[in-house]
């Protein structure tokens, strides 16, 4: 069912054989621009998990954790908790998220013990087409030259997404759930170090002169660690919001005002426009819920690529040799385990690239468009596929996987990258009924598109969509297309007891791409290797997107690095800065308790009662 409701580091050429001929393709050129990775690593910090029996919140900030606590106390629900803290995350992670972005949720009724995905996901301007971003010379874009402007602006999806969530599950009023940010903005806050930072490294944002008046003093200095940031203009833009709903985001005078950012840009103008912002939808979709041991995972669908790469990952990890680990019970990586789960890895992107685009515009192989997702023959998780492609893991590493060609699929479409960045955010939220909500939220590049209006910063999520339309001839899946939605990584995940239908589970992350190694990594020493919850996020990153295989820098020990390149790996130390955030429930005999997980390469916080 859908329902429609009007409310980095540069990636290094593959040195192999396989290989060379993408390395001189236009696709490889745009890769190889492929900037650092915009949420930069702010330092390690070990965290302790945090228990609760009633309910919890876990965010990427403490202000917006208390925002969810404080709105969770007043018997709101976990999606008006969740709405408190996104409101929250655009004020004090602006770099991330915000309501001038987009965004997937996953809502755990409990009465039921059934899972709904909300699409908040950001559209393709009506006047926006495949050459999107190619240049004059008939060549993909350099990354920046794409992001920065109007250019990469999609029609914002967050805000009526929370709408329609809190129209199904919402307590409190609408209203209510905007004053924590709304105070906030106006009374201020204090810059921590992790926005000092990327303000201050960020190259384009002063560019703009709201944001520049706002996060930079007169010499272009970004705001130091411990001012008092105030946003009024942010601050009138939530009261329009809460008292008019989203109508005021997506008409009127807001709504012209950021129509006249984006086409207006002084020198990179984009094509969005009100009847664009007038006509958005959010969707009601099913999500893609898979059988794992004694679970069950259900994750985002298309247009999230992280849904069905997971179930494929967790498929291939299945396959293992029994005995198979990815942690040891010392909470150690094992190599025999990362060997697996970087080749799973590999062949789940493989599969990614090739296949995965928005559903409403282009068919998985095996199912027909605006299908959901099934395990049905021909498909990408036809256990008869995914057995052949778990057989392609052996001792030593493929390097570069071949896309599978599931059912026999007819080859008429193209591999194609598309440099889906890490600045996005997570939160998990568990209320006192036991309803849960699993969020991720983004605006894409670090600061999205520098391009400010009434005190919110717009996403460049336009780039998500492959810069090159074409490859040898065949169309890509993620091409751009008027109305589409762009393919995504983000991998909200709730996962249940297959026999009872209990909660057991709430996690993701942000991290462009790397969120499906990040999610996957925690499913399988959870629900697998038995770690507890926090242990298991704060252990080292791995993973690879089909070339060298990452390993996160200062984390992995040597031994396990030496033991990969022996079986042929690629091996590259890069900063993995994830924001795994989630929420556990265990239960004994006497009662059940929520357990809270902090990444500790982030400042979130977890709170609970």
């Amino acid at each position: 069912m859908r329902t429609f409701v009007i409310r980095a580091w540069a990636i290094a050429a593959l040195a192999t054989a396989s290989t060379a001929a993408l390395a001189e393709s236009p696709v490889a050129r745009a890769q190889a621009s492929r900037p650092a990775q915009p949420e930069a690593a702010s330092g390690y910090r070990e965290r302790a998990g945090v228990q609760a029996h009633r309910f919890m919140a876990v965010t990427a900030n403490p202000h917006a954790s208390r925002a969810a606590f404080d709105v969770l106390a007043a018997g709101g629900s976990a999606v008006d908790a969740a709405i408190a803290a996104q409101m929250v995350l655009t004020l004090v992670e602006p770099q991330s998220s915000g309501i001038g972005g987009g965004g997937f949720l996953l809502h755990y009724d409990a009465r039921t013990r059934s899972v709904r995905a909300y699409d908040g996901r950001e559209t393709a301007p009506a006047q926006a087409g495949p050459d999107l971003f190619v240049g004059r010379d008939g060549e993909p874009m350099a990354f920046f030259d794409a992001v920065v402007g109007g250019r990469s602006v999609g029609v914002p999806g967050l805000v009526r997404m929370l709408e329609l969530a809190h129209a199904r599950h919402g307590v409190l009023p609408w209203a209510r759930l905007f004053a924590p940010a709304i105070r906030l903005a106006r009374e201020g806050f204090e810059v921590g170090p992790r926005l000092h930072g990327l303000l201050a490294r960020d190259p384009s944002l002063r560019e703009d002169p709201a944001a520049a008046a706002l996060y930079y003093d007169a010499q272009g200095r970004a705001r130091p660690v411990g001012y008092r940031l105030r946003n009024p203009a942010l601050a009138d833009t939530l009261a329009r919001i809460a008292a008019q709903g989203s109508l005021a985001l997506h008409a009127g005078a807001i709504a012209r005002d950021v129509v006249d950012a984006v086409r207006n840009h002084r020198r990179n103008p984009g094509l969005l426009g009100e009847r664009d912002l007038a006509f958005y939808r959010p969707l009601e979709r099913e999500p893609l819920c898979t059988a794992h041991r004694r679970y069950r995972v259900c994750v985002m669908p298309p247009p999230s690529s992280g849904g069905i790469a997971i179930a494929q990952m967790l498929a291939y990890w299945r396959a293992a040799p029994a005995g198979t680990r990815l942690a040891t019970p010392d909470g150690r990586l094992d190599a025999d385990g990362a060997h697996r789960f970087v080749e799973a890895a590999r062949l789940a992107f493989a599969d990614r690239d090739r296949y995965v685009a928005d559903t409403d515009f282009v068919a998985l192989p095996g199912q027909r468009i605006g299908e959901p997702v099934a395990a049905v023959r021909g498909s990408l998780l036809d256990p008869a596929y995914l057995a052949s492609r778990a057989a392609m893991i052996g001792a030593r590493s493929m390097v570069h996987a071949p896309p599978g060609v599931p059912g026999g699929a007819v080859e008429d479409g193209a591999s194609a990258w598309s440099p889906e960045l890490a600045a996005t955010t997570h939160l998990s939220i568990v209320d006192a009924h036991g309803n849960a909500v699993a969020m991720t939220s983004s605006i894409e590049n670090a600061f999205g598109a520098r391009t400010m209006a009434r005190g919110f910063l717009l996403n460049n999520q336009l780039t998500d969509f492959s810069f090159a339309p074409t490859h040898d001839g065949r169309p890509a899946a993620n091409r751009v297309q008027p109305g589409k939605r762009p393919r995504s990584a983000m991998s909200p995940t709730i996962v249940l007891d297959r026999a009872t239908g209990a909660l057991v589970l709430v996690i993701g992350s942000p991290g462009g791409p790397s969120i499906v190694s990040y999610v996957a990594r925690v499913l399988i020493e959870v629900l697998d290797d038995g770690l507890d919850l926090q242990r298991a996020i704060s252990l080292p990153n791995l993973g690879s997107r089909n070339g060298p295989t990452e390993l996160e820098r200062g984390r992995v020990e040597p031994a396990i690095a030496d033991a990969l390149a022996r079986r042929g790996h690629p091996v590259e130390f890069v900063d993995m800065t994830s924001g795994l955030h989630g929420i556990a429930r265990r239960c004994d005999a006497r009662r059940c308790r929520l357990e809270g997980g902090v990444d500790p390469r982030r400042e979130g916080l977890a709170l609970g009662r």
